[in-house]
């Protein structure tokens, strides 16, 4: 008798047609894509068809809400379809593996969105009061549903439930609102280009692949450290405070309670304004006897900075070779010595930098090691200028203008102050006016118009206020390198093109290359 091997097993396909397996990929990308990315509203048209609310691709406080118009809409279809498919996978015992990887995708999205209203209240008070509740109330509920979502798939897909920790998830899920709270509300403004460093940030706080931050990097993205360059005044402490309060808190199902909360996760250091032997001291603490006046020993805090805390080093472009040397060691070692001490000890948080000195040409001058750049630019964030800002959307200044005074006077005076600080800027300073001290320029702007009704920059402000006469007084008179009048000169080509592709032709030059040029000048 001839043998004829048995078939392999074809599974049937969970999805009725295409628009619906294309409906159930799009809710499945959504639990994973970056909030702040234009792709969100693509798979949110995606996902809805004709019920899609067209808005604003870029999440700000100009809206009148910090999230989606079609959020509702899309928790109603993930659970409509969840239900649906969950039936069908129960009744045919399985489908093909990557048809039940995107279930339990729309099953995780449907949980966080069930949940997102509690884990919004945890961010806020995170954000407000220094701390969170002290539990998460929906914990059971949260279990309950997930395991009734999770029970077809059984069998051989059993492995891709077993795969959800319910206590890692909640974490994660707290994180991911948390991220998005504070992003929102820290970096303001509704041009393109705050919106790319609204994205830059959660790609610093998460990656760019968050399933590979969920299965993995969570526990060793704290070792990555991240540099913060740009001009002074463009928010790079705010940018700073974002990433260390987004750390991944790790969630106690027995306390149903999240880990970290009551610490103090953010610590920064203004390096430029203590000098060395302080700076080492309230880095690395010192012991009794170390230097003059060290009555005591003293815990630095590097050594005090818990596991998901961040120490912020501002200005690290300003410190001595001989404390480089030692960041150098705390970076790629984890540890580090007290003065006047040899007891080796370990930092166990983050470290994030920031500086507004052109570490390049530092390093080319011999003023900053190359070693130690290297380690700090794993992940790098550039804060654009208010400059740039504006150039992207003039609206940016009345957006910035109105949170400003709202800040100063409250939202029942800010839109008198603000139309009084507008009219008087495009009186007297014109739209084109560079504001080389950037949003804090513009702060201290409204608040001299408040009080005095007029705001006068600093001399050497007026001349700024055109680029090209600036440059050619620095060119004539010898203060450029020429690094920086590459920089500049690019900087004012792409101000007069109006984009990086024709700066580029106007250069001879790609747009990647004018882009960075452009960076590089501020």
């Amino acid at each position: 008798m001839m043998y004829i091997p048995a078939m392999p097993h074809r599974s049937t396909s969970l999805f009725a047609g295409d628009r619906e397996r294309a409906v159930t990929t799009a809710l499945a990308e959504l639990t994973w894509c970056n909030p702040f990315e234009p792709r969100r509203i693509e798979l949110e048209r995606v996902a809805l068809g004709e019920r899609f609310i067209a808005h604003d691709a870029v999440w700000h406080e100009r809206g009148e809400a910090s999230s989606s118009p079609n959020l509702d809409a899309l928790e109603s279809a993930a659970g409509e379809l969840s239900e649906l498919l969950g039936r069908r996978l129960g009744e045919r015992g399985g489908c093909p593996a990557e048809e039940a990887r995107l279930y339990r995708d729309l099953v995780l999205y449907l949980q966080f969105n069930r949940h997102e209203p509690e884990f919004k209240a945890l961010a806020i008070a995170a954000e407000e009061e220094g701390r969170t509740r002290s539990t998460f109330r929906g914990w059971g509920e949260l279990q309950r549903q997930l395991g009734l979502c999770l029970a077809p798939l059984t069998g051989r897909h059993a492995a891709l439930a077993r795969e959800v920790d319910a206590a890692h998830l909640v974490a994660c899920f707290f994180q991911v609102r948390r991220a998005f709270h504070l992003i929102f509300r820290f970096i303001l403004g509704g041009s393109a280009v705050t919106a790319r460093l609204r994205a830059e940030v959660w790609h610093s706080i998460f990656g760019h692949d968050m399933r590979r931050y969920h299965r993995a990097l969570h526990a060793a993205i704290g070792d990555i450290t991240t540099l913060i360059t740009g001009p002074s005044g463009t928010g790079k402490e705010v940018v700073a405070r974002a990433v260390a309060l987004s750390r991944y808190l790790p969630f106690n199902p027995a306390s149903a309670t999240f880990e970290g909360v009551a610490e103090r996760l953010f610590v920064p250091l203004n390096l430029s304004a203590l000098s060395p032997t302080l700076i080492e001291s309230e880095l690395f603490g010192h012991k009794r006897g170390a230097f003059t006046g060290a009555v005591a020993d003293r815990t630095g805090w590097l050594e005090s900075c818990p596991l998901h805390g961040t120490v912020f080093l501002d200005e690290i472009g300003e410190v001595s070779p001989e404390i480089q040397v030692k960041l150098l060691r705390v970076i790629e070692s984890r540890s580090f010595e007290r003065l006047g001490d040899n007891q080796p000890r370990r930092f166990a948080g983050k470290l994030v930098a920031a500086t507004n000195r052109d570490l390049d040409r530092e390093m080319q001058r011999g003023g900053f090691r190359q070693d130690l750049y290297y380690r700090l630019c794993g992940d790098l964030i550039r804060t654009p200028s208010l400059r740039a800002r504006l150039d992207s959307d003039a609206g940016e200044l009345h957006h910035l203008v109105v949170f400003l005074a709202r800040r100063a006077v409250g939202a029942e005076e800010a839109p008198a102050l603000a139309r009084e600080v507008e009219a008087w800027v495009e009186r007297e300073l014109g739209a084109d006016y560079p504001w080389p001290g950037n949003v804090r320029e513009l702060d201290q702007c409204v608040r001299n118009i408040l009080l005095r009704r007029e705001y006068r920059p600093p001399a050497a402000a007026p001349e700024a206020a055109d680029p090209a006469r600036r440059l050619a007084d620095d060119v004539a008179a010898g203060r450029l390198d020429l690094g920086e009048l590459t920089a500049r000169y690019a900087a004012l080509v792409y101000r007069r093109e109006g984009g990086w592709t024709a700066a580029g032709r106007r250069l001879g030059a790609d747009r990647r290359t004018v882009k960075r040029w452009v960076e590089e000048a501020g």
